[in-house]
């Protein structure tokens, strides 16, 4: 959809860098512009729990659509239940109809959803640096009990979660693992549930 002045920039958050991002991006060899964020940046900047997540964000630089669940394909679809078809018609849509797109939102809902994060949230965002900048500099150990409270704080951030597992054997140091945790959902969303309007499509 480049012909529609529109482009994809992709984020991969991985405290690990280059050296553990960089062979999966190469890999995939995208035809879209892909960064490495090892900050956790955007994570907190836009307020994210979870991959992959997308915000819009028009041309002059103003968000329309705030960070949802955006997956390009169904093929875990049998564990977070999300089918892809819907927001990519309404990304489709918005790159060809641009303001005038009906799955641009108001703005009074807009400046709903992007309130600021609760207290906790902030806490939970200064855990998990801490926790990062004694795993960079070889105190892994000691970053664990930073990581778990930035966890306590906010329990539903995915990101923050399986970022701290993959730094250490998840097992041992916080006795769960990945897939534990999303059958521990037992039927409940994974991802925070879309709120596409319904848009009856035109016959052509």
């Amino acid at each position: 959809m480049k012909d529609k002045n529109f482009e994809i920039l992709s984020i991969a958050q991985d405290t690990g860098g280059v050296k553990d991002a960089g062979p999966w991006i190469t890999a995939a060899k995208p035809e879209f512009t892909v960064l490495i964020d090892d900050q956790h940046i955007v994570t907190q900047l836009f307020h994210m729990v979870n991959v992959p997540t997308a915000v819009w964000i028009n041309e002059q630089g103003r968000i329309v659509r705030p960070n949802e669940v955006a997956y390009v394909d169904n093929r875990y679809t049998a564990m977070h239940r999300v089918e892809a078809a819907p927001y990519l018609d309404a990304i489709r849509d918005w790159a060809a109809n641009g303001d005038r797109s009906p799955y641009l939102i108001s703005e009074s809902e807009l400046k709903e959803r992007l309130q600021p994060p609760p207290p906790e949230r902030a806490l939970a965002d200064a855990e998990f640096r801490l926790g990062e900048y004694l795993y960079k500099h070889g105190y892994g150990p000691d970053a664990i009990p930073h990581f778990k409270e930035a966890q306590r704080l906010a329990p539903d951030n995915w990101n923050y979660k399986r970022q701290a597992w993959a730094l250490s054997d998840a097992e041992r140091d916080y006795g769960t693992s990945f897939m534990k945790e999303v059958q521990k959902l037992n039927g409940k969303p994974y991802d925070e549930p879309r709120k596409l309007p319904e848009v009856k499509k035109k016959n052509n």
